[in-house]
């Protein structure tokens, strides 16, 4: 039955979608007690271009998921990220309320709030929506590196902050797939920021780290420093170009080179110990040929190192300010982190030894198959969005758009990043 201690995260991928459910016992701990995934259909480059096929493959998808952790899902919290996403940095003023006494004051909740709706007073087209404002940094009279500025004394309030906005047609295609398929809405969230939760430890947040992931049909980063945002990007390449790239090569069907890149996919020479052959199959009668696993590794590292170096670029476009402040790890997440030589090419294209795969953290469940790189958006959705329990249970609505909130329903939902209001 259903029960207002689940969360439940729903990546919708360009390829897969993945669903977690997730379980607040009585101690307020989280605990993954199922996951799902099943192969999509009606979406293009991240982007739902067909609902119906899209939503018979989400309701399969949390249908599995639903059997397997033996729970009725009311309602999900999705991932929206690629093309649709835009984001900026802006930066708010207000002076602290004085005292009788004309003197410096202390800083309330209220400044706060204000501060922040003067940073995101910015006009946007009537085609987009705010999902995310996230606090980068406050400043009391120009001292700056205060996260929690309540209780400072001063006479002028600063507040810097990342916006992150997205196409209303977007997130509609989302709320009416889950709508058709039986499913309510509690909230859309960019999926690298959802990422950070469940990969990221404390101190890469802190130093500045970046979190890469690599899809199927895009390849979305956020940039991070001091433990908020600073940038957004997403380049427009994933990993179904390289299955294309095999496919076309050796003139084989796609889902045969797909079947080739998983199984025997690599991309850093290096790691190959044996040049084992690889069998290609045969077309329209044609006999099945051999090639060598060092061959598709030519054609696969060609293509990953055009993704990342385009990655690289937007990330010096967006961050040219503060990329020097980068000292923590790059992260690497998605299906395409899986892949045998993604670390050491990532190495070698942003010349550093700090690159990692981003497994989500053991949080329970009679099987932990979500600990993988594809699994961090899903995930990092529970993760992220446990603060939803405490919604529920102190009486108030479950069911919340993916706008900004008033005051009172804003939530500090983040164990680790900046407070995130959705």
């Amino acid at each position: 039955m259903a029960d207002d201690r689940t969360i439940v995260g729903l990546d919708i991928g360009t390829s897969v979608i993945r669903a977690a459910i997730g379980e607040v016992d009585d101690e307020g701990i989280l605990h993954i007690v199922a996951t799902a995934s099943r192969k999509s259909a009606g979406l293009r480059n991240g982007v739902i271009v067909n609902i119906e096929d899209a939503k018979d493959a989400i309701k399969e998808t949390l249908t599995m998921a639903e059997t397997k952790g033996g729970v009725l899902v009311n309602s999900v919290i999705a991932s929206i990220g690629g093309s649709q996403i835009e984001s900026q940095n802006s930066r708010g003023v207000v002076p602290i309320r004085n005292n009788s006494k004309g003197g410096s004051s202390a800083v309330t909740h209220e400044d706060i709030e204000k501060v922040i709706d003067i940073a995101t007073a910015i006009n946007y087209p009537a085609d987009r929506e705010k999902i995310h404002v996230i606090p980068q940094d406050y400043l009391v009279d120009g001292v700056g590196h205060i996260s929690d500025p309540i209780n400072r004394l001063g006479f002028k309030l600063e507040s810097k902050v990342h916006i992150i906005t997205a196409s209303k047609t977007i997130i509609q295609n989302i709320k009416t797939c889950m709508d058709k398929a039986g499913y309510g809405l509690d909230g859309v969230m960019l999926k690298t920021l959802a990422e950070t939760q469940a990969v990221c430890h404390d101190d890469e947040l802190e130093l500045g780290s970046i979190v890469i992931d690599l899809g199927a049909g895009t390849t979305d980063v956020i940039v991070l420093i001091d433990g908020a945002p600073v940038s957004t990007a997403s380049v427009q390449v994933g990993g179904n170009l390289v299955t294309n790239d095999i496919a076309v090569v050796n003139s084989i069907p796609v889902a045969a080179a797909e079947k080739i890149k998983v199984e025997q996919g690599c991309c850093w020479a290096n790691c190959i110990q044996d040049d084992e052959d690889v069998i290609l199959p045969g077309v329209g009668g044609r006999a099945p040929e051999l090639t060598s696993k060092s061959e598709i590794c030519k054609i696969i590292t060609a293509r990953m190192a055009q993704i990342f170096t385009m990655v690289k670029q937007a990330i010096i476009k967006n961050t040219s300010d503060s990329i020097k402040q980068l000292s923590g790890n790059i992260i690497l997440t998605g299906g395409g982190a899986q892949m045998q030589g993604a670390v050491e090419l990532a190495q070698e294209i942003f010349k550093t030894s700090s690159v990692r795969r981003g497994v989500p953290e053991s949080l329970g469940g009679l099987e932990e198959e979500y600990r993988k790189p594809e699994f961090a958006t899903a995930i990092g959705l529970v993760v992220a969005n446990k603060g939803l329990v405490t919604l529920r249970n102190s009486g108030r609505r479950s069911k919340r758009s993916s706008a900004v909130k008033s005051g009172e329903e804003k939530e500090n939902i983040f164990k680790r990043l900046r407070k995130l209001f959705f």
